[in-house]
């Protein structure tokens, strides 16, 4: 789904990536590892175009996105979540939801899968979404950024600050949605383990290039803990 050939960007005079490629594939989940610092958000606001790319290709089922603006990728069919959640605070969580149907006509129903995903979120439309815990709020951003039924999902560090029994909910969803075969999700992560579990593919970041990849099961004996150890 995602093909990304020889990307290079700069903030001011400092490279930050460097002639990084990478490809994505429906029904796998495509694990991005590095320390704090070593350019995996940049990456990830570089294929959402919310940061320019100096050079290179970014390719997305077919198409050369590289110049489309960050509306134009989502419509294309990849969804979000930032490092952060950035749900809306004041909004509600039903209104939440909404905004990830924002291009869409306004008659569109929120999908009642993600009520399934995610069952919490059911029981607390009407909440506001700053008013939710931490865990709960990564749940929101998660089905925000389904809500449209992407082809490539891109999650930046979802287990930060969520507590284990959010995590392993997490985790359970993201792997059946690989497993269904029609999304293709590209996961940056801190936590190891929960990396190594979901991993059908691995790469390792550092001051913006790659420095190791392979599969998911190679993880451990090729060394990739003791790589992205602070």
């Amino acid at each position: 789904m995602l093909n990304v050939k020889q990307v290079n960007q700069y903030y001011g005079g400092s490279h930050i990536l460097r002639n990084v490629s990478l490809q994505t594939q429906l029904g796998k989940v495509t694990v991005l590892l590095g320390r704090n610092g070593a350019g995996k958000t940049t990456l990830l606001k570089s294929l959402m175009g919310l940061v320019p790319i100096k050079n290179g290709s970014i390719e997305f089922d077919g198409k050369e996105i590289a110049k489309a603006t960050p509306y134009e990728r989502a419509r294309a069919g990849i969804g979000f979540v930032p490092q952060g959640r950035e749900i809306f605070a004041r909004l509600t969580v039903e209104e939440n939801l909404r905004m990830g149907l924002a291009y869409k006509s306004g008659s569109t129903p929120i999908p009642a899968e993600l009520y399934e995903l995610f069952p919490v979120l059911k029981q607390m439309l009407n909440r506001r979404g700053g008013d939710l815990s931490g865990g709960q709020q990564q749940q929101l951003a998660i089905a925000r950024a389904l809500a449209a039924k992407p082809k490539l999902l891109i999650l930046d560090e979802p287990t930060e600050g969520i507590q284990p029994s959010i995590i392993k909910d997490i985790g359970r969803v993201i792997r059946m949605l690989a497993d269904r075969g029609d999304m293709a999700i590209l996961l940056v992560e801190q936590y190891y383990d929960f990396a190594e579990e979901l991993a059908d593919d691995y790469l390792v970041m550092e001051r913006g290039e790659f420095i190791a990849r392979g599969l998911g099961k190679d993880m451990e004996p090729n060394g990739v803990r003791q790589l992205v150890a602070i």
